[in-house]
């Protein structure tokens, strides 16, 4: 029997300020992140998109599946004359069970750094 989407997906708002930056080019800066976790990986931090600098990003054609969110669009990431490929990601139209991460964007850990305050 499969499971449920809202029993495999936990989407948390965090109360704190996160940031995310690219070799030191703060990207994001927000107080209403949200935290997915998601058996099998590790918890990803939903940043609305109103919080993050689009003039770096570029839209990418690459698109995938998630049986559990929903389709995928991605983003490259320029800075310092650098392009970082599918390096963020965003659910247009998430499935139900996972709205909340609608206008959010998520940034590839192995590219951007996040600093969460304590």
């Amino acid at each position: 029997m499969d499971t449920p989407r809202t029993e495999r997906i936990s989407i948390y708002p965090l109360t704190t300020r996160v940031r995310v930056d690219v070799e030191g080019q703060v990207l994001a800066d927000t107080l209403h992140a949200l935290e997915l976790t998601e058996p099998g990986y590790p918890p990803r931090l939903y940043l609305p998109r109103s919080d993050v600098d689009m003039s770096r990003l570029v839209e990418s054609d690459t698109r995938t599946h998630c049986p559990f969110k929903g389709d995928a669009r991605y983003f490259h990431v320029e800075v310092n004359g650098r392009r970082y490929e599918d390096s963020v990601w965003s659910y247009e139209q998430p499935l139900d069970g996972v709205q909340a991460i609608r206008a959010h964007l998520v940034f590839d850990p192995r590219v951007a750094t996040a600093s969460v305050e304590s």
